[in-house]
Parts: structure tokens; sequence; C-alpha cells
């Protein structure tokens, strides 16, 4: 297999992992108002990520660096064309972090709530938004530069997927609630966990259909997104909180699945093809991909095996008392 494809794959691997594991975050941060009725209670929402919420975030770090590594012209033409979507994605997450980590230092909490509301909400529609841009294609130039503007990616399409990110992370969201707390706490995420789940089958399929990556493991992606969706709602129903966030979480990983297989072999499509960035015109040079792939065969298990032990180390639930 060529390492332009090993990296490829790799990107999507890192991207899969932060969807999965910070989408429940943002879940958690987007229901914080609807499921905590007090003090206490919210106290015990934000405890429930409180030990993972930044480890989490250590795989949009490094798949930004290994996008930036392995593919610089892609990484220039995104995060120039993208600009002020990603700028204010980067911006929720400073607000969002900083509220997690001051509101117990502070007397009133309800300014710091407030942030982490929004700061999980922004980016639970922006990477939707910006991922179907991606999927789509853009407006780029023969020097691949982008030449589109805001307007040019809040499309029908993109806002599609901006809502169905923002209804797949919220479910995720409530099923992890869910599985992480009891008492009425649990059965108010359960609650919106089966309502949510119906709409977010439509919209999630609405959008991946409209994507139409018209392959044969593109439509597997998409079968196995549906089948996980609905699996998370069948085994909420039946009260099996683990198996639901299993399935919610396959679902995640065949959507992000079905993005980068509707991609390949393009890494960013271009309106006018001929001006697309491929696997091939945005990749570095066969020496530093050879060189970070070593790196990471080394350092990818040990990082795995150290977040596998805090999710272990942290997996009781918590009662609804702050």
């Amino acid at each position: 297999m060529e390492l332009t494809t090993v990296w490829f794959v790799l990107i999507a691997v890192l991207w899969t992992g932060y969807f999965v594991l910070e989408g429940f975050d943002f879940g958690v941060g987007i229901l914080l108002p609807f499921l905590g009725g007090d003090e206490g209670e919210r106290r015990v929402i934000v405890k429930t990520i409180g030990p993972v919420w930044d480890g989490n975030e250590v795989w949009l770090l490094v798949a930004g660096g290994a996008t930036f590594a392995a593919f610089p012209e892609w990484y220039a033409t995104l995060f120039s064309g993208f600009y002020l979507p990603l700028f204010l994605i980067l911006l929720a997450l400073i607000v969002r972090g900083v509220a997690l980590e001051y509101r117990n230092k502070s007397d009133s909490t309800k300014g710091w709530d407030r942030a982490f509301f929004w700061g999980s909400l922004g980016p639970a529609v922006l990477w939707g938004v910006a991922f179907a841009n991606m999927v789509r294609g853009v407006p780029l130039d023969a020097e691949h530069e982008f030449t589109g503007t805001l307007l040019t990616l809040l499309n029908p399409f993109a806002l599609l997927g901006g809502a169905a990110t923002l209804l797949l992370f919220t479910l995720h969201g409530a099923i992890f609630l869910a599985l992480r707390t009891t008492g009425e706490l649990r059965q108010g995420a359960i609650r919106i966990a089966r309502t949510l789940a119906p709409l977010t089958i439509f919209v999630v399929m609405a959008f991946l259909i409209a994507a139409d990556g018209g392959k044969p493991v593109w439509w597997a992606a998409v079968v196995l997104a549906a089948a996980g969706l609905a699996g998370a709602l069948v085994a909420t129903l039946r009260g099996r909180d683990g198996w639901a966030f299993a399935a919610s979480a396959v679902a995640i990983i065949a959507v992000v699945a079905a993005l980068f297989t509707g991609l390949w072999p393009n890494v960013l499509p271009a309106l006018d093809p001929a001006n697309s960035l491929t696997v091939i015109n945005a990749a570095s040079t066969p020496y530093t991909l050879t060189v970070m792939t070593w790196v990471a065969a080394i350092f990818t298990p040990v990082v795995l095996a150290y977040q596998a032990w805090t999710y272990w180390v942290f997996r009781r639930r918590l009662t609804g008392v702050g």
C-alpha cells in the first residue's frame, strides 16, 4: 500500500477517534441546560466528562498535525479557505475549555455554563458544515487557492451536514449520560435519547444520501450508520446503556468512514475537477511520510493504551447529587 494511502486512512482514523470521543463531550455540553435542573445535577453532568474531555481533544491536535505533515497542500488550502469557520471552532473550544476549568472556582456558575453550552454547540454544527463542504467540493483555482466566500460555505448541503452532526453528537451525549449517571439524571437522558434518535436517523441518512458517494464501500458505510443509529435506539428502549453507547459510536465511525470514502482519492475536491487536491498532489515527500510512519507505529499504541486506562479508571456511574 502506498504511504499516501496509509496516511489518508490514518488521518480518517484520527478524525473518527475525535468525533467518537469529543462527540459525547459536545453532546453533554449541549444538554447541560436541559438536563441540569439544579446546581447539583449540573455539577454531576460536568463531572461525567471532567477526567477525559481534555484528553479527547488530543485527537484533534494529532489529526491537524498529521494533516500538516502528511498533506501540507491540503492543510494550507483548508485552513486558508475555511479560515473563519475554523477560527470560530477554535474560539469555541477555548471558551469551552475555560468554562470547564473555572466553573468550580467561581461563586456563580451560570455564565460558565452558558459558555460551556455555546462552546459545545458551535463546533458540533461547524464540523458538519466543514466536512460537508469538503465532500461536496469547493471553488479552487489552478493554484489550489480557495476562491469562494463565507456564504459559499453556508450552502444548503453544508447546513444539512451541520444539522446532522449536531443531532448525532447530541444523541451520543445523551446516551453517554445515561451510561454514566443514575436516578433522575439517567431517566432524563434516556427520554432525550428516545426523542432524538428517530430525528437523528432521518437527518443523518438524508445528509449521507445527498452526499452520494456512489461507491460500494460508501454504501456499506451508510447502511452501517443506519444500523448503528437504529441499534442505539433499540438498546436505549431496552435500557441497555452500554450497548446503546457502542451502537452510537459505531454510527459515528460509519458516518466518518462514509465521508472519507466519498473523498478518496481526493483530499479536497474542487468544483472544477482539474483543480482538485488529491492524495498525490497534496502529499509530502516519501522520506517525510516514511519517518512519520515509524513515529506513528511506535507512539500510537502508547497513547491508545493510556487513554483506554483513563476510561477504565473513571468508568463508574455518578449519582445524581452534587
